[in-house]
């Protein structure tokens, strides 16, 4: 290795440099990782007869039924309405997370490396 830094890398950036620089990027990612966490997705299903709520944590924390979409003769598309409304709400949540992490890292992907 040539002396100060990694051999071929730009801008002669040394090793120290390169550490910090990712550290500052780990810290940056726990940061949006918690605000993402702290944050809730809504989603409707049954042209909003269903409502779901999910947080940043994968985590179901509200779900609003109106009593119009309860039919005992046909559970089976209530229980469709709330599926699709709560997959709806995980897949907003997972693509906020995703657009922020493109921001963050510039749309490199890190490949779990953090």
């Amino acid at each position: 290795m040539a002396k100060g830094g990694f051999r071929g890398m730009p801008g002669g950036m040394n090793q120290a440099a390169m550490m910090k620089q990712a550290q500052k990027l780990q810290q940056e990612m726990m940061r949006m990782q918690q605000e993402q966490e702290s944050k809730t997705f809504v989603a409707k299903a049954g042209g909003g007869m269903v409502s779901a709520t999910v947080n940043g944590k994968h985590e179901l924390v509200g779900l609003e039924i109106n009593p119009e979409a309860v039919d005992p003769d046909d559970v089976e598309m209530l229980q469709d309405m709330v599926m699709a409304a709560v997959n709806e709400a995980m897949r907003t949540a997972d693509n906020e997370a995703a657009n922020n992490m493109s921001r963050l890292t510039g749309g490199m992907n890190l490949g779990g490396l953090f």
